[in-house]
Parts: C-alpha cells; sequence; structure tokens
C-alpha cells in the first residue's frame, strides 16, 4: 500500500526534471498529454509527489525506447491494473499493510 505521504506532492518542476533527467518541457508535455497529473498550489505551481517521480522515470523509459503517449498510457493502465489484481489476490502481503513497524 502507497503511504499518504508518497502520494503529497512536494517537489517543483524543477527538483523533478533534476532527479530524473526529464525536462521541464517534456514534464509539461507528459502533462498535457494527460499521463500524469501533478498537484497545483493555489498559484498554478505544480508539486510532484514521490510516486509522480517514479511515475514520470516509467513514462520516459517509455518514451525512450519509442512508445508513443497512447502506447505509454495503455502500459501504464495495464501495470496498475496487474498491481491491484496482485493486492486483491494477496491482501496480507507485506507490501500491503500500512503502517506495521
Amino acid at each position: 500500500m502507497v503511504d499518504a505521504d508518497e502520494n503529497t506532492g512536494k517537489y517543483p518542476i524543477s527538483v523533478v526534471a533534476r532527479l530524473t533527467g526529464v525536462p521541464e518541457h517534456r514534464l509539461r508535455a507528459f502533462e498535457s498529454a494527460g499521463l500524469i497529473e501533478p498537484e497545483r498550489t493555489e498559484g498554478g505551481t505544480r508539486l510532484y509527489s514521490d510516486v509522480d517521480v517514479g511515475v514520470v522515470i516509467r513514462i520516459a523509459e517509455l518514451s525512450d525506447k519509442g512508445v508513443n503517449y497512447a502506447g505509454i498510457r495503455e502500459v501504464l493502465d495495464l501495470e496498475a491494473l496487474v498491481q491491484a489484481e496482485a493486492v486483491e489476490e494477496n491482501p496480507d502481503s507485506e507490501e500491503n499493510e500500512e503502517g506495521t513497524e
């Protein structure tokens, strides 16, 4: 299960560009294509979460291999489906437990 903090937007686009090696204009293109939707501040600043950063890296990997945005969307949807089914099949696995320490 993904920790709520991992879904909280905290990185501006410039930081995500440095962390991932994906230029800011390409990050904006990913958003325009509907591949990712970072949070926005009241002033409109994009804030990416840890989960968003991972998705950006995956999108860039697929794009660099020549997959177009429609194909990337399909891959991301299928990966999410597989992950959801895995959680459904094994709800007691260590990955799926919240706050177990």
